[in-house]
C-alpha cells in the first residue's frame, strides 16, 4: 500500500520522503528496514502528502514516533 502512495507523489516530494526517512532512522538511531523504519516511512509519506515543510520533515517523523505507543528503540 505504501508502493500505491509514492506513485502520486513528484520527483522531489520522493525525494523529501527519502531523505526525511534515512535522516530520521540516523537520528533515532534505527535501521530503516525495521518496523520504526517501516512506520518513518509511512509518517514520511502522510507529511509530504499533507504539504508539511521538506526541511522539518525529519523532526516531524521522530516526533510522531516518540508519540507513537508501541515505538522500541532500535
Amino acid at each position: 500500500m505504501m508502493l500505491q502512495s509514492l506513485t502520486s507523489l513528484s520527483d522531489d516530494e520522493i525525494e523529501s520522503v527519502t531523505y526525511s526517512v534515512r535522516e530520521g532512522c540516523r537520528l533515532r538511531h534505527c535501521e530503516i528496514d525495521n518496523l520504526e523504519g517501516g512506520r518513518a516511512l509511512t509518517a514520511s509519506i502522510d507529511l509530504v502528502q499533507s504539504k508539511h515543510n521538506a526541511e522539518c520533515l525529519a523532526a516531524k517523523i521522530s516526533h510522531r514516533l516518540d508519540s507513537s505507543p508501541d515505538t522500541h528503540a532500535g
